[in-house]
Order: C-alpha cells, then structure tokens, then sequence
C-alpha cells in the first residue's frame, strides 16, 4: 500500500537512540514499523520484513506471541502496579525462583530491574557491596574487556570497551576499571565456525592486570560469554574456563552479562551452561519476557546474597532498587515465556537451527568484500571490508537493500548482525542467507 508521506517536522521532537537521526530523517522510507506479528515486521509502506535479530536480541518466540499477550491482558485486570519497596506481589517471588531452578547450581537469588544496563550497574554494586561485608572494602577495581558491550549507565559504560560509547562520556567515567583485551583476531580466526581454537592465552592477561593492581584491590571481572554488540565475537576454546581459574585464584568475583545469551540464545538457558563455566552474577534482560514488557535482573550465588543480609533484620540491607523493579506486567510476560520456553521445546528448536544458521551464512564465504564471518548458537555475524575513507557505509548500504529485498539485519560499524528468531524454519534462515548475498553486491 501508499503510505501518506510524513511531514519531516513530525520526526524532529524525537531525539532517537542510538541513531543516525539526521540521516534517518531523511531517509525513513521502510525505517518506520506500523505493526509486527510472528517472525515478521510490517512497514507503513506495507512491506514484510524477516526479523533478522529478533527485535534487538529480545523477541525469540517472535512478535505478539499469544501466550504473552494474554497473560499481559489479564494481569491488566489483576494488578496494574505494585511497589516492590517493602511490599511483595507473589508472582514475582514465584518468578525468581523459576529463573533460580534454570540457572547452574550455586545461585539463590534474584534482583529484579528493568534493562539490561540497570542489571550491569546492580551487579557491580552487588560485587562491592559483597567485599565490603566481608571485611573486604579495599576491593574497589572493576575489569572489563575490550570491545565489550555493558549498557549505557555509567557503571556499564565504564567497564564496557566501545570507544565510541565511551569518548564523549570521559569525565563521568568511573575510576579504578581496566580492560582485558578482546579476542576478536582475524589473521588467527577468520571464517571460525562456532568457538575458534586460538586465543585461549588471551586470558593469562586477567594475570597480568592482577599483579598490575594487586589482587586485595579486584572486585570483580565482567564480560559477555558471547560479545553479540560487537558483532558475536566468539570466546575461544578454553579462554572462560581459565578467566574462571584465575578469578578463583585470587578472590574475584566473575561476573557473565548474559542479556543477549541468556534463555534461549544458545540453545540453553544461559551461557554459563552452553559455555559449562559457572560465573557468581549473571545479568539477563531482553529474553526473559520476549521484549514485552521491560525487565531484566541479576542472578546471584546465594553466598553473596547471604554476605550482604548483615546489621539489624529491621534494616534495609541493600540500599538500592527502582520504582518499577519486578513490574507485575512485567512479570507476568516472563511468567508466560518461561512457560513457552518449556512446554514447547524452544531450546530443542534452537539447537536444530544451530547448524542451519551456520551452513547458511558461511556460504557466503568467497563474496567479494566479505572479510569474516563468525557464529555462535543462534547469532552470527558478517565482517565486511570498509568503503575506503568511509567507515561504516558499506553496512548501511547493505541494510538498505536488505529493506528493499523484506529483511531487516542489524549493522554496527561494517558488521551485519543476524540472532533469527527461535522460531524461524530452516528456509526462512537460507531466505536471510541468500538475501544478504544479494544485498552485498547490491551495496557495490
């Protein structure tokens, strides 16, 4: 169908994130969604797009799954808002105690927050509040890694190792972090299917960094399992398990931010388990209620829960918290999916998909301008050489004419993203496959 033309000043109020907002402005034609259902997207020109990143990591079962839409209706006529300072809504304790019988053994609890960046800032001040309560208040420095991706707050930003999430914000930035250095080589792992080989000394830098800053100052180590902001790049084989040694070692908690990993993406519940190296946090967000509602948390092993429930039992022990921790909208979506990723197999789904994803996208390799390609359990991504002097282009071309063709991929820099949908078939990810081909070499 035509759609009306939108009058430019219409799109000016809104300060978009994480956007090219002059240039979307300008060029919005099949950029403006009207309506999703399934594995699809609709524009307001009428073209169906394949979800290529379900969402922005979140939408796994696909749009409007009938379940989660329900179970939000029905909790509108219920409970609308409840405060979760000193009161309780009973579904929430029962959804912490689901989300603690699908992690590894060791976790106790979880504190509810709304976003993956509110779960990275919590874990960090979990991890201090913990050394403190064990006499321990000299351990203060964070260690983050390169090419990490941690959320937007200042914490996250901090740890994380995206410089250009990080230039602008310097003065904000908080004091005593490092970084390990990433894992993202091409010379060593081009064209890797699933975890490469090479890299696991990698890790022997945590060694380093410790003797750098002494061990008694190290609160904590926080990485993705899987860095899927920077365009999945993948851990190498043996490289968590020695973060794992070394942080045991010396006393440091080890923190997985699994916002994009965790419930579902890897054919597991979480990381931890796809990965079988068990951190003492784990952040999730996005997929624990299909991006219905917001909500994310923080999974903890109950020995550090139990450190911080110290002083008076009148007390607040944790001062800390927001007005929409565990919303009961919010809850009740997660309740619904947790019930969808059970009773119909998804994690089984995923794993057939797994090497589909894989054989689809490395038959690209031999394109012109393709310089990687790289794939962990549902996520993948396309490396492309850059446009000389223009960074970033190619994959914007790219994007583009994957619009025109009805698929909507994901580009960060000169990367193509692709984390299907759970429940895409086997062609539908030949279909993304074959399309972005297409969209390459439309882009030259």
């Amino acid at each position: 169908m035509d759609a009306a033309p939108l009058d430019p000043s219409t799109l000016s109020p809104y300060w978009m994130p994480f956007s090219h907002n002059r240039y979307f402005k300008q060029h919005h034609t099949l950029r403006m969604l009207d309506r999703a259902d399934g594995v699809y997207y609709t524009t307001r020109e009428g073209q169906r797009l394949f979800d290529c990143l379900s969402g922005l990591w979140c939408c796994g079962l696909g749009h409007r799954h009938p379940r989660i839409m329900d179970a939000i209706r029905q909790q509108l006529d219920v409970l609308d808002y409840g405060t979760a300072f000193q009161m309780g809504y009973e579904p929430t304790f029962r959804l912490a105690q689901r989300i603690v019988d699908m992690a590894p053994p060791g976790f106790g609890q979880v504190f509810f927050v709304n976003s993956g960046s509110e779960a990275v800032d919590t874990a960090l001040k979990m991890a201090l509040a913990y050394h403190r309560a064990r006499g321990e208040a000299h351990r203060t420095r964070f260690i983050g890694r390169e090419k990490g991706y941690h959320g937007v707050g200042f914490g996250g930003m901090s740890v994380g190792g995206m410089v250009a999430n990080r230039k602008m914000f310097a003065a904000g930035m908080i004091p005593g972090v490092d970084h390990l250095p990433h894992t993202h080589n091409l010379q060593e792992m081009a064209f890797s299917k699933g975890q490469p080989t090479w890299g696991a000394h990698l890790a022997d830098e945590l060694e380093r960094l410790v003797a750098l800053h002494d061990a008694s100052t190290v609160a904590a180590v926080i990485v993705e399992p899987m860095q899927g902001s920077a365009g999945v790049i993948v851990p190498p084989v043996g490289y968590l398990q020695r973060l794992r040694e070394i942080c045991d070692k010396y006393g440091i908690l080890l923190i997985f931010d699994e916002v994009i990993t965790g419930f579902g993406r890897m054919g597991a519940a979480f990381g931890a388990q796809y990965f079988a190296v068990t951190p003492d946090m784990i952040t999730f967000a996005k997929g624990i209620n299909n991006g219905s509602v917001p909500l994310g948390g923080v999974l903890t092993k109950h020995a550090i829960y139990e450190a911080c429930m110290a002083g008076p039992d009148h007390m607040v022990e944790f001062f800390h918290g927001y007005t929409y921790s565990g919303h009961p909208l919010a809850v009740a979506a997660a309740h619904a999916t947790l019930d969808v990723l059970s009773e119909e197999g998804i994690f089984e789904q995923v794993n057939q998909l797994v090497p589909v994803l894989e054989s689809a996208v490395h038959s690209l390799k031999g394109e012109a301008d393709i310089v990687d390609i790289r794939n962990c359990g549902l996520a993948a991504a396309v490396e492309l050489a850059p446009i000389p002097g223009k960074p970033g282009l190619r994959a914007l071309q790219v994007f583009e004419a994957g619009l025109k063709r009805g698929m909507l991929f994901r580009f960060s820099g000169d990367m193509i993203a692709m984390g299907p949908p759970f429940v895409s078939t086997a062609q539908q990810l030949h279909d993304m496959a074959s399309v972005l081909r297409d969209a390459i070499r439309d882009s030259r």
